[in-house]
């Protein structure tokens, strides 16, 4: 899923450039004018092209970053440059999106292992921390950060939660914004299995390793460590809440509180 969404980028790029500028040349004076576009306008009253050319080449700076691995730009600008002076490329449209796909496929499987690695140890150097509690060995443990006093977390239960993930550098990849509820059936397993026994009021910090988590599926990158941040509200929802709960699914991702740079997607 991850790869696929990269190579998703790179046509939804070619489409939306492409689309842009068949807008552009059907869409009358009147129809392409706004307020933002007074930013461009010269003294002379006509558009900034320097401006727009070097906003353009943000726009596609932007989405080339998005694929998941560098370009040389000095090659990139050299291709812009042959294509606008009529001149033949190495490649015809297909062959470049396939070799792209293989260079997205060498470098996802390169930082898979590179997140795998990292989990591994970490899991082990974490086990011997003071406080943490080791649920499966070397994948998945937790830390009390505060004690609670009321009902428990079971099996198949929808709690009500707050809660933060973080991969292991600290980047937040999602947080609740209000308390939300959740199906433990419906979770990954590591998240099902670490907030299990929890009481109300209690706050957890639980370490995920990735073959409990999303492993190399999702939207997250390959084989992420998570860390979730919890505090049970409540530990079983009614039925009447259960019909408007949002649930954290091992099969994709929701949009909710995350910074753009963190990662595509959250959890759900």
């Amino acid at each position: 899923m991850f790869l696929k969404n990269k190579f998703l980028s790179l046509t939804a790029l070619t489409l939306s450039l492409a689309f842009s500028a068949t807008y552009a040349k059907q869409a009358e004076p009147n129809e392409v004018k706004n307020d933002a576009t007074e930013e461009l306008m010269e003294d002379n009253g006509k558009i900034d092209l320097q401006k727009v050319s070097q906003a353009f080449g943000h726009l596609i700076g932007k989405n080339l970053d998005s694929l998941g691995f560098e370009f040389d730009m000095t090659e990139v600008i050299k291709g812009m440059e042959d294509s606008v002076a009529g001149k033949e490329s190495p490649m015809n449209e297909t062959e470049c999106v396939q070799a792209i796909s293989l260079v997205q496929e060498e470098a996802f499987q390169k930082l898979a292992n590179k997140n795998l690695d990292d989990a591994n140890s970490f899991m082990v150097g974490n086990s011997s921390e003071e406080g943490v509690v080791v649920l499966e060995k070397d994948k998945l443990q937790y830390k009390v950060e505060k004690t609670g006093e009321g009902a428990v977390v079971e099996k198949h239960f929808s709690p009500m939660i707050r809660y933060s993930g973080k991969f292991l550098d600290g980047k937040v990849f999602g947080a609740s914004q209000e308390d939300e509820l959740i199906s433990l059936d419906e979770t990954i397993s590591g998240f099902s299995q670490g907030i299990v026994g929890m009481k109300e009021g209690e706050k957890r910090t639980i370490f995920i390793h990735p073959e409990l988590g999303y492993g190399t599926s999702g939207y997250l990158p390959p084989n992420s460590l998570l860390v979730f941040e919890i505090e049970v509200v409540k530990a079983n929802a009614t039925p009447e809440q259960e019909d408007s709960f949002t649930s954290i699914s091992k099969e994709g991702t929701r949009e909710i509180a995350v910074p753009e740079e963190a990662i595509e997607g959250t959890i759900r």
